[in-house]
């Protein structure tokens, strides 16, 4: 899999039925290897290794309504109140990040209400922090620490 701009991190990988699956931490299963779970398994590593956000308020692929449309979030941590601290939106890496990403998870947002966003492809990371009263995100150079 292509090198991503991430720390090195060690994975589980293991064949199944001709397919390469990597070990999700978060899930306790193997998941297919697809280049957008690459990036999602790198930025779950990410959180808990650089930032120190603790596994148990992590949550990935979760089914949301967004104007009446089942729509998934691609990892979602949580505060220990259980309200939503960081909604993050993975892209594989030849996917580039546009306009249009950052309308996809302002939209999720508008339902899910996080204090911070992440959007990444793997090679190029975005975040936000949401300012709610003036309806807007404004960019940060990195996301705090838990």
């Amino acid at each position: 899999m292509q090198k991503l701009n991430f720390p090195a991190y060690s994975f589980r990988l293991k064949n199944s039925k001709n397919k390469v699956a990597i070990f999700d931490v978060i899930r306790k299963k193997f998941i297919i290897l697809t280049p957008e779970e690459w990036v999602r398994q790198h930025t779950v590593q990410f959180l808990l290794d650089e930032k120190k956000y603790p596994k148990s308020y992590i949550n990935i692929e979760k089914l949301i309504k967004v104007n009446d449309t089942s729509k998934r979030y691609d990892i979602a941590v949580f505060k220990p109140n259980g309200e939503l601290f960081l909604l993050i939106e993975c892209k594989a890496p030849e996917i580039s990040i546009t306009q249009d990403t950052f309308d996809q998870i302002a939209r999720y947002n508008l339902k899910l209400k996080s204090e911070y966003l992440m959007v990444t492809n793997g090679l190029n990371h975005y975040f936000c922090q949401m300012d709610f009263e003036n309806e807007k995100y404004v960019f940060l150079k990195e996301l705090p620490n838990f």
